[in-house]
């Protein structure tokens, strides 16, 4: 039988080979690894990128990678996205600070200073009244001098076609009676109270909603007379996101516009 003698000093006559394919097949396996590093990156940046189209255009029905329609969008849709995000939120600020601003003028003509706020939050643009101007203490029937603000700042409602939400807050002190069990059945009273005002006033009722918080919403300490005083209060909120919507139909509709108006006629020569 024969015999073979492996070692080194055969002069690479027997197996050197065998080093040569290994290594080989080593560099092989490197690139197919890389390639599927590659590859599964690609993938998830166009997650990362469906995503924010998603949030940025609030549409649901982005196409999914490696589709037609998604290799499409990532050509065309993606570079136009940032421009049109970009004029999301200017308009959408721009329509929050006239809010503002119209307000802040109301509240100074109605010498309310202190009674009547307007501030931007994450909400959106929230105005701010204390109770202490619409209703009695532990009732949710209008004051005669309330009547007369919410017949002015009604009128003050209508110049913003946006969804508003009303929302009743009072403080921590506990009510039992017969009409209130409990400072929920208060605050939600008194904020469909206004909602209702505002329906016979000229508002539309789809424009409208109403909540109560009872103590559950604090914004001071209530272990102080004026801290439970601020807690006390009707917020008017105009919803960061309805204005989005609202806002977004608008551009919709003027991107349409413009896609369907006929071309402008030639000039003569």
């Amino acid at each position: 039988m024969a015999q073979f003698d492996f070692d080194d000093d055969d002069g690479g006559s027997g197996a050197g080979w065998l080093a040569t394919y290994g290594d080989m097949m080593t560099l092989l396996l490197c690139f197919f690894v890389l390639m599927f590093a590659m590859s599964e990156t690609k993938m998830d940046d166009f997650a990362e990128l469906i995503a924010s189209l998603k949030s940025g255009i609030g549409k649901q029905n982005v196409p999914e990678a490696g589709t037609r329609e998604g290799l499409s969008m990532m050509s065309k849709e993606a570079e136009v996205q940032p421009e049109a995000v970009d004029e999301l939120g200017g308009m959408v600020k721009a329509q929050m600070d006239s809010i503002e601003s119209n307000v802040e003028e109301f509240v100074m003509k109605n010498k309310l200073g202190g009674q009547v706020k307007v501030k931007q939050d994450g909400r959106g643009a929230v105005i701010t009244i204390s109770d202490v101007i619409l209703f009695p203490p532990g009732d949710a029937d209008f004051v005669s001098a309330g009547e007369d603000i919410m017949a002015k700042i009604s009128e003050l409602l209508k110049q913003f076609p946006y969804h508003i939400k009303i929302e009743g807050h009072t403080d921590n002190v506990p009510i039992h009676t017969d009409e209130y069990p409990s400072n929920w059945e208060l605050s939600a009273n008194r904020a469909s109270k206004i909602v209702r005002y505002l329906i016979e006033h000229g508002i539309d009722p789809t424009q409208l909603s109403c909540e109560g918080f009872a103590e559950y919403r604090p914004v001071a300490s209530n272990d102080t007379p004026e801290g439970r005083a601020k807690n006390r209060r009707v917020e008017i909120v105009y919803q960061r996101g309805e204005i989005e919507k609202q806002v977004m139909s608008m551009l919709e509709a003027k991107n349409q516009e413009s896609k369907v108006a006929p071309p402008s006629p030639p000039t003569p020569d």
